[in-house]
């Protein structure tokens, strides 16, 4: 991907809108709090403030790379458009009853999460198409328009047709479009067979919705964005983080916003894979805490995991299940309400809980003074001692130590007979341990010991909570990245312009086609390249081939990966071969006699990305500079402790620092307990790891 002068990175958080400019070898990076009612507003402040920083007119900016928390919000919060679905008569349900598992078998009072539309929004046609792509029962025109009359006369905003198969045959969810498009020209419409074309009616039809739901909502915002920028001076090119790691343009992300929806932690994941390949670490896991949530991700061989299908608002207690499913390319991760802003409370056993409600922004926690006065995460670090009252966010807010005292008592303390102090580290603690059980659930679902990986930490929060989450996960080695505080954003800025397509075509092993399969990667590859091209039309785009298989009777596939070689000339027992492989490495052992079937094809197209330059080691050299003290609860003793403050800036490439010690910069603070220490790397990472003679508690 070339490189077209000066860039801005702007990600859009629950609790702070972080704004990174590129210029030439340079980054400079700011927080300011996210405005809900019109996010707009944060970035042309934050792009003003680094603009000025930095000595560059925004009119110099040559493209802005953009990912938002908006559209997971708008999902989570149920605000989005007036929409209705149309779907295949005697399917109507099928978003109610979901797949009927039960994701807490032993709750007997268990609820399932409401659909995002209500019965009365969901319309049928008359029409069937079979699995193989076969006309069952035509659609019948005039049945159509009448249905269109009657959602006019209803005054929908949004429109999504979910029919049964339409992933194998459009033909009659396009007929439907172009008769919406006549009688309703103003509404926007989703069509399943362009959002999520693959199987499985219920995760495909969702996906439709949520798509429809949101879209008013995020072409409306992308369209105020791009002409306040401009009005602004910076009128140029704005493109999109996506779900699955890679850049889209602007009018692919209005059309398709439901692969926004993990945009700003996919940006997170990708700023982790690029420090993961400077340093040739081949097992990181990325822990990203900023105001609102933290993320965790599984990155190997430079490249985070990804997945189909990933759940977005969780209702109960975070179980799988229980979410609604978005049947999309996405990085996956376990994002969980544990950031700064999230409040905690004493349940009726009278242990203390931790999220997922969070106090934003407006009014945030207590400590910043807004008229917040439950306790947030962010009040339990500044009592613990993490941070500075007074240079919190370079000093731009100010904190009040007397508020959170209040908040912690009044909240937590006086239920539990606990002082603020030990309220606030029941607090850290148990947002602590809550992140590393969703971590080790994770390393666990993916067969992997955390022992033997190395954790990259950045987000505004996390490396606060770095040193004690490695504790308890027995990781040994924790990286913390210059501009951590604002990682997603500068991620954004390595992201390379990709598309993923997929389709779903079921062909079984035994009856494998190879000129159907040939003509059907051509046609991925066609899709998937013109999205990229959309957006860049002159870099080299290299492409990535997997199909998704199975045993038959088995509820779900596995990825595999295939070689340019193997797209160009399939063979049957070539997949054979790859798939078993595969499913040794998950399962320890193959299935023999066991007919397999590939069910989903999908073809990823991207930029070249910039050749990875190694990190030189470095020789340990002399101690940070000690620019003074301050009281800190080191969680390992059970104790306060005298730490040390020393600068970010103090710390030059072989500087060392030993803990207790807190390392602070503009954008967030590095905790470093009695048992680690701290070497500044070759790229101004700091290798925070366990003293030689010390041990994790």
């Amino acid at each position: 991907m070339t490189s077209p002068g000066n860039r801005l990175g702007v990600d859009i958080g629950g609790t702070f809108t972080d704004i990174v400019l590129e210029a030439g070898d340079r980054l400079t990076s700011t927080k300011v709090l996210t405005t809900y009612s019109a996010p707009e507003t944060a970035i042309i402040e934050g792009m003003h403030k680094v603009c000025a920083e930095a000595g560059v007119a925004p009119s110099s900016i040559s493209q802005i790379i953009h990912g938002t928390t908006l559209a997971t919000n708008a999902l989570i919060e149920r605000r989005g458009a007036k929409t209705a679905l149309i779907t295949t008569k005697g399917f109507r349900d099928v978003i109610e009853m979901r797949t009927e598992s039960r994701f807490e078998q032993y709750d007997l009072n268990l609820r399932l999460p409401d659909p995002l539309l209500r019965r009365e929004q969901r319309y049928v046609v008359d029409e069937r198409i079979d699995a193989r792509g076969g006309v069952l029962v035509p659609i019948d025109r005039s049945e159509v328009e009448k249905l269109a009359d009657a959602l006019a006369d209803a005054n929908y905003e949004s429109i999504a047709v979910g029919l049964l198969h339409s992933y194998v045959n459009d033909s009659h969810e396009r007929l439907i479009r172009d008769i919406l498009a006549e009688r309703l020209p103003d509404v926007m419409v989703s069509l399943s067979s362009e959002v999520s074309p693959q199987m499985r009616e219920y995760e495909r039809f969702n996906t439709t919705i949520a798509n429809a739901y949101i879209k008013p909502l995020m072409k409306n915002y992308l369209r105020r964005l791009n002409g306040s920028l401009s009005k602004e001076g910076a009128d140029c090119p704005v493109f999109l983080m996506h779900s699955g790691g890679g850049i889209i343009s602007l009018e692919s992300a209005a059309e398709f916003p439901v692969r926004l929806v993990e945009s700003g932690p996919a940006g997170g994941a990708v700023f982790a894979a690029s420090i993961a390949a400077r340093h040739g670490l081949d097992k990181v896991l990325s822990f990203d805490m900023g105001g609102t949530t933290a993320k965790i991700c599984l990155i190997k061989n430079s490249t985070p995991k990804t997945a189909r299908v990933f759940e977005v608002a969780r209702t109960y207690r975070f179980k799988k299940g229980s979410g609604m499913p978005i049947s999309i390319p996405v990085i996956d991760m376990v994002e969980i309400g544990a950031g700064g802003g999230s409040l905690a409370h004493v349940d009726a056993m009278n242990q203390i809980r931790v999220g997922p409600e969070s106090a934003g922004s407006e009014p945030g926690p207590a400590c910043y003074g807004q008229g917040g006065d439950k306790p947030a995460v962010t009040d339990a670090d500044l009592v613990l001692g993490k941070l500075d009252p007074d240079n919190f966010a370079g000093g731009s807010i100010a904190l009040h130590p007397d508020a959170s005292d209040k908040a912690l008592v009044t909240h937590l303390g006086a239920r539990l007979n606990m002082p603020a102090l030990e309220a606030a580290w029941g607090l850290a603690e148990v947002v602590d341990e809550n992140m590393a059980n969703a971590a080790r659930v994770h390393a666990v679902e993916n067969g992997e010991d955390l022992s033997e990986y190395t954790m990259i930490a950045f987000g505004g929060a996390a490396p606060l909570h770095a040193a004690r989450l490695c504790d308890k996960l027995g990781i040994d080695r924790c990286l913390i990245p210059e501009g951590a505080g604002v990682g997603s954003a500068i991620g954004f800025l390595r992201a390379p312009f990709s598309f993923e397509a997929n389709r779903s075509v079921f062909m079984t092993i035994d009856d494998f086609n190879a000129p159907r399969v040939q003509s059907l990667f051509k046609d991925l590859n066609r899709e998937a390249e013109a999205f990229v091209r959309n957006c860049d039309a002159s870099s080299k785009i290299s492409a990535d081939h997997k199909v998704y298989m199975r045993y038959a009777g088995q509820g779900w596939e596995i990825p595999v990966d295939l070689t340019d070689a193997e797209v160009r000339n399939p063979d049957a027992d070539v997949y054979l071969k790859r798939f078993e492989d595969e499913y040794a490495k998950l399962f320890g052992r193959s299935v023999d006699g066991m007919q397999a079937e590939i069910t989903v094809w999908s073809v990823n197209a991207y930029t070249s990305p910039a050749p990875v330059e190694p990190v030189d080691a470095v020789k340990r050299g002399d101690s940070a500079p000690v620019i003074g003290a301050r009281a800190l609860f080191d969680p390992g003793l059970s104790d306060v402790v005298d730490a040390t403050v020393v600068g970010r800036a103090d710390m030059h490439p072989g500087v060392v620092a030993k803990g207790p010690c807190v390392i602070t910069e503009d954008e967030t603070t590095v905790v470093v307990p009695t048992n680690r220490g701290v070497t500044a790397l070759a790229d101004a990472c700091l290798d925070l790891s366990l003293n030689t003679d010390g041990a994790s508690s």
